[in-house]
């Protein structure tokens, strides 16, 4: 995006944060309609293929998006794996992202440029920088990468086959 000025001009990384927290609470919600319907209902429509997908496309992209705000925002490594691990169990994600509030994690701008901070010095932070200066790059690498997973998913089957029976 940009303004008036051409200035480059995104999310902060707290709103969009927030937003990916959201939409992983909502495709938790949807998941686990889909989840009484069949099981409880005995509904065999499309309903739990597609929730089931678009719970697995988000879930995949909040983890990315946590990770790369996490780092972008110096969260350390801890608070990274707790945002990740907080998309496991439904609705999580949303508490968690008032504790960040909290605790001002979710404050700061992107840092689209090296500082001259020892740590801006790191590959991943390089990586990063150049993803978030590149964002239409970066959304086809990330969404090759995530289609590439789902794919690889949906080939191992349900998780409930797994265990190779």
């Amino acid at each position: 995006c940009s303004d008036s000025g051409g200035e480059r001009v995104t999310r902060t990384p707290g709103s969009l944060y927030r937003v990916m927290a959201l939409a992983e609470m909502a495709t938790w919600t949807l998941l686990i309609i889909a989840m009484v319907a069949r099981y409880g209902f005995a509904y065999d429509g499309p309903l739990f293929f597609v929730a089931g997908l678009s719970h697995g496309i988000i879930f995949l992209a909040y983890c990315v998006t946590a990770v790369i705000i996490g780092i972008n925002l110096r969260w350390g490594f801890g608070t990274i794996v707790l945002a990740i691990l907080s998309a496991i169990p439904p609705w999580v994600t949303w508490p968690f992202d008032r504790w960040l509030e909290k605790r001002n994690k979710l404050e700061g701008e992107w840092r689209l440029e090296d500082s001259g901070d020892p740590r801006d010095q790191h590959w991943i932070d390089r990586v990063i920088r150049l993803g978030l200066r590149h964002p239409v790059w970066s959304f086809v690498v990330i969404v090759l990468g995530m289609a590439l997973a789902i794919s690889v998913l949906l080939a191992l089957g349900s998780p409930t086959e797994w265990g190779g029976e």
